[in-house]
């Protein structure tokens, strides 16, 4: 059973420390990047590979420090992810992320993270998450691929519509639960109604 609590971070906002610089945190860099644009980061490695480096270049909100980890990156920190090659070095950063009550995430180790990167799905203003609990990184992938496949582009015109209905609404905020419930229940009803026939 998956117990896991998903949220949304604006990591614009929040400080991700992000140590490595090799196939991982280059994927892990991706990631951010790709759901967060803006997301502010600082990356410590002693190298990185061509592909981080192109990754990261002219991203205003992407810091590359060439240098071994060390506690003192830590400090202003909220996020941290471990993605360096040596396993002892990830649990040291993993424990003196703790010591600090920063969230960790360790790459490829989920026993020791308190949150794993799932698979995320975006069309415009949507964003789906999806997890396995850790158990397939693969299968998260292809969920996040069909998705994609079968969100219709236009999902977005619909979550301006809405949102513009909503901003009409007069009432209290019982009450325009209640409208907005009543206007999108149709997408629940059309739905049920297209699988029956």
């Amino acid at each position: 059973m998956n117990h896991l609590y998903p949220i949304f971070l604006k990591v614009h906002e929040l400080n991700v420390l992000l140590v490595g610089g090799g196939f991982v945190a280059t994927e892990k860099l991706e990631f951010l990047l790709k759901s967060s644009p803006k997301a502010q980061v600082t990356i410590v490695s002693k190298m990185f590979r061509p592909e981080f480096l192109e990754l990261a270049e002219g991203k205003e909100t992407v810091t590359l420090i060439e240098d071994v980890y060390h506690e003192k990156y830590l400090g202003g920190k909220h996020i941290v992810i471990a993605a360096t090659d040596d396993k002892a070095v990830n649990r040291q950063i993993r424990d003196e992320a703790k010591e600090r009550f920063l969230l960790v995430n360790v790459a490829d180790t989920p026993e020791l993270c308190d949150f794993y990167l799932g698979g995320i799905v975006t069309k415009g203003n949507l964003k789906i998450a999806i997890s396995t609990n850790g158990k397939s990184p693969t299968t998260a992938k292809r969920l996040r691929q069909l998705l994609e496949e079968v969100l219709p582009e236009e999902i977005d015109d619909l979550l301006e519509n809405l949102n513009a209905y909503r901003a009409t609404l007069k009432g209290d905020f019982e009450y325009k639960v209640k409208a907005m419930n009543e206007i999108t229940e149709g997408l629940v009803k059309r739905e049920t109604q297209d699988s029956s026939h």
